[in-house]
């Protein structure tokens, strides 16, 4: 704790960083229970076109981040961590309020195009807390962080599915866009930022990927959080006809398979910062090794449950181990990438997982297609465990 004193404003820097990622991630993730009913107010009337239009909508957020994301984290990295949250925040409050008013579905393509454009809080909390907590507390601190971000990604559709009966759907953006809006408010009194030291002379020629001489576990956490949301991911195309087949009463497919989709994403919110503090002690690499090594082993036997409820205990136990990796990845990359890379390289980081959230069902849908379904997770096993092979060779 003795690297606390210089850094005497990061908890309440996590603490707001928090409350900011957790509504900035709900608005991107609430809309999920009634787009195609918004889609549909928007004028498209053929259901076909109806859930085209609403997978398209959707993705449209996550795409722009992902382009967009290493952009956030080299200006970052140049004008200051706090100065990328401000804009986040206020940009989402925006383009919240913006989608409640859209005329038709090309404006609401276009304004969660420009969400995932202007935001970016999430990541950017996480570049923030990684250089400004105690070295020997960032995995701790990173952990918090990803239950705060997995709790909304978990909460958001739960909420989405709630309020529009209530209060309307346009008026549900309204709403979140006015709690964004209370998160930029207090983005903007309460974080405090750690002034860096001026650049020496000549140190301009290498930034950012040039600055790093050893490349190597830089590369390993980016293909380590690839790999992390294609574990989460890959079976999402094939859940429900899967699930089908452990479930005798038709009526309960849908639930069950929606207890699937929850049950690692909680197991996840429940252990990240855990582990997190575990990786403090023992070793981010260690952890990281670990949690691949168990992720893989629980892949297989999901592949031959009988019963819906072992899958779902199974998704919670690995989402128990994946929470370890997210707080993990990033504190490797905080330790082996410079301080005025650091940023850029987080940034980076967060496009490689968002290649995974879009890998994960393409491929998951094409081998459940061609090979049958346990191929799937029979298949992301032998991912994950290449991978610990990979990330145990690379700390040696």
């Amino acid at each position: 704790m003795a690297e606390a004193s210089s850094h005497p404003h990061w908890r309440r820097n996590l603490i707001v960083c928090m409350f900011g990622s957790f509504t900035t991630i709900v608005a991107m993730t609430l809309l999920l229970p009634f787009l195609p009913l918004y889609v549909e107010q928007l004028g498209v009337t053929d259901p076909a076109a109806i859930v085209q239009w609403s997978g398209v909508a959707f993705g449209a957020t996550f795409f722009s981040a992902a382009l967009c994301a290493p952009l956030w984290g080299k200006l970052a990295d140049l004008y200051g961590r706090k100065l990328m949250l401000i804009r986040a925040s206020l940009g989402m409050a925006v383009a919240m309020a913006l989608i409640g008013v859209a005329d038709n579905v090309w404006h609401l393509v276009g304004l969660r195009l420009l969400a995932g454009l202007l935001g970016g809080y999430a990541s950017g909390s996480m570049v923030l807390v990684a250089t400004q907590t105690p070295k020997d507390r960032t995995g701790w601190a990173l952990g918090t962080m990803s239950s705060a971000i997995m709790a909304g990604n978990l909460v958001g559709p739960l909420i989405g599915g709630a309020l529009p009966p209530l209060i309307g759907i346009r008026n549900t953006f309204f709403a979140a866009g006015a709690v964004i809006f209370v998160a930029f408010l207090a983005t903007v009194t309460l974080i405090r930022e750690e002034k860096r030291p001026p650049v020496a002379k000549g140190a301009q020629a290498k930034v950012g990927w040039a600055s790093i001489e050893d490349k190597g576990p830089i590369v390993a956490m980016f293909i380590t959080g690839t790999l992390l949301m294609l574990a989460n991911m890959s079976i999402e195309p094939i859940i429900t006809v899967y699930v089908a087949q452990l479930v005798a009463d038709p009526v309960h497919v849908t639930m069950m398979a929606g207890l699937v989709m929850s049950a690692a994403a909680l197991g996840s919110i429940l252990s990240s910062a855990r582990l997190g503090k575990l990786a403090d002690r023992v070793g981010h690499w260690n952890v990281i090794v670990g949690c691949l090594a168990i992720s893989a082993v629980l892949l297989v036997p999901q592949a031959f449950v009988t019963s819906g409820w072992q899958l779902v205990v199974l998704r919670f136990l690995m989402g128990l181990s994946l929470g370890g990796l997210l707080p993990c990845i990033a504190s490797v990359i905080r330790h082996n990438a410079p301080e005025r890379a650091a940023g850029q390289m987080l940034g980076w980081s967060v496009s490689a997982r968002y290649t995974g959230q879009v890998l994960g069902p393409l491929l998951g849908g094409f081998v459940g297609g061609h090979y049958g379904m346990r191929a799937v997770f029979l298949g992301t096993c032998v991912l994950m465990a290449g991978g610990a092979l990979w990330n145990w060779r690379v700390k040696r």
